[in-house]
């Protein structure tokens, strides 16, 4: 299944063997032939061939969507277009007005946007996909790494746990130690409150070197813990 952002990306939909162009009502049936500029053409290429001639392309038909649907403003919408044609970060400057340092700024809040993006739809994915493990919420980063099913959670703490709930040893896959993390931290209570030597106490539970998985407890967010390092607590 294709999925929403690819289709974005090409700029028309597939259905049921239909090429339904996503910016306006132009659609081409498969198994037709098509006649474009004096050449016979397929239902996809004419599909194509139409978002390039009257709609400049996927892209250009992205940018120019309004407010509402892109959340792009005025501005970011202007500065987009320039860099779709490739310019130098210069000549953009010349013909907006602005220092070439605010060009650089406008690409790094693009960026972050991006990443922002990223992020948001890689939660909406595991939230509409009940065979995934809901990420903890001090998530530091929603990746691959939280792109876990409920099979491969229980596979991994099969492997990595001995029959008393000792670990036998710290996963170096990021996925694997993601998992094995939780499983230690759900042995905090969130309405507590714990001294580094009681969250010792707890890690020795399962594994003898508390100092490594302390910090990966605070590192991948299941802990937070003071600016003295006095007390610590769960993220719930």
């Amino acid at each position: 299944m294709k999925s929403t952002i690819n289709i974005h990306q090409q700029g028309y939909d597939y259905q049921n063997g239909v090429y339904t162009c996503l910016y306006c009502e132009q659609s081409f049936e498969e198994g037709y032939i098509y006649s474009l500029n004096g050449r016979n053409a397929t239902a996809k290429k004419a599909m194509e061939e139409h978002i390039n001639s009257e709609h400049d392309g996927a892209l250009y038909a992205l940018i120019s969507q309004s407010k509402k649907i892109s959340g792009l403003s005025e501005t970011q919408q202007e500065i987009l277009e320039l860099f779709a044609q490739q310019l130098s970060d210069s000549v953009i400057a010349q013909r907006l007005g602005i220092t070439t340092s605010a060009v650089r700024n406008h690409r790094f809040k693009l960026r972050e946007k991006e990443r922002q993006a990223t992020v948001f739809l890689s939660i909406m994915n595991l939230l509409k996909d009940e065979s995934y493990v809901l990420p903890h919420k001090g998530a530091r980063m929603i990746d691959e790494r939280y792109q876990i099913t409920q099979e491969e959670k229980q596979q991994v703490l099969s492997t990595f746990f001995s029959e008393d709930q000792k670990l036998i040893s710290l996963p170096r896959k990021e996925k694997r130690k993601v998992i094995v993390l939780a499983k230690i931290a759900e042995s905090f209570d969130s309405k507590k409150n714990y001294s580094e030597k009681a969250v010792n106490q707890v890690i020795q539970l399962f594994f003898e070197d508390f100092v490594t998985v302390r910090r990966y407890l605070i590192e991948y967010g299941f802990l937070n813990r003071t600016k003295d390092g006095q007390s610590y607590w769960r993220i719930d």
